[in-house]
């Protein structure tokens, strides 16, 4: 490959890394307002709590960006992650989390744009590097809001948001 395509590859990479890392400051400040309990809140025994959504973020990352990019070992239980009803301790899932991200981080900053060319199978699916990435990062945003918004459900008024607008173009006052 031409050094423009390694170029675009880091790009585009670091992009995506940058976007796990803001997920997860909004999940931390947006979970760090729960107790456990609330991290483990169902709305109906149908719906997942935040805690079963980290849960899945975790998996999803490791099966997708760990295995289907990375060397890593495909041992995901998918059903575990919204079955889980034992409360986790809110602490030990964001560590979690952070953790994983970081692996994730890692492998895709490792990886080749040759590389990311290549099909695998993950989840079922025949897939290329770049389908991956274009999976995982949004998937993991769109748990993030969900997230977020269960958070304010269950504080109303109370919730302290991550950003404020602090210029005329963001819309400050």
């Amino acid at each position: 490959m031409d050094s423009q395509s390694e170029q675009v590859t880091k790009t585009v990479i670091r992009a995506a890394t940058g976007c796990l890392d803001d997920c997860v400051d909004r999940i931390e400040h947006a979970t760090q307002q729960l107790n456990d309990a609330q991290i483990w809140y169902r709305h109906d025994e149908a719906m997942n709590s935040i805690g079963n959504l980290l849960l899945h973020l975790c998996g999803n990352l490791r099966q997708w960006i760990m295995a289907g990019i990375g060397d890593a070992e495909d041992d995901r239980d998918r059903p575990a992650e919204f079955r889980q009803r034992e409360v986790i301790p809110r602490a030990a899932l964001l560590r979690d989390l952070r953790a994983t991200v970081e692996e994730a981080k890692a492998v895709l900053s490792q990886v080749e744009a040759v590389n990311l060319l290549q099909n695998r199978r993950v989840q079922g699916f025949e897939v290329n590097g770049w389908e991956i990435v274009f999976n995982s990062i949004p998937h993991f945003q769109g748990h993030t809001q969900e997230i977020v918004a269960m958070t304010r459900m269950q504080l109303g008024e109370q919730y302290q948001f991550h950003w404020q607008p602090t210029t005329p173009e963001a819309g400050a006052p």
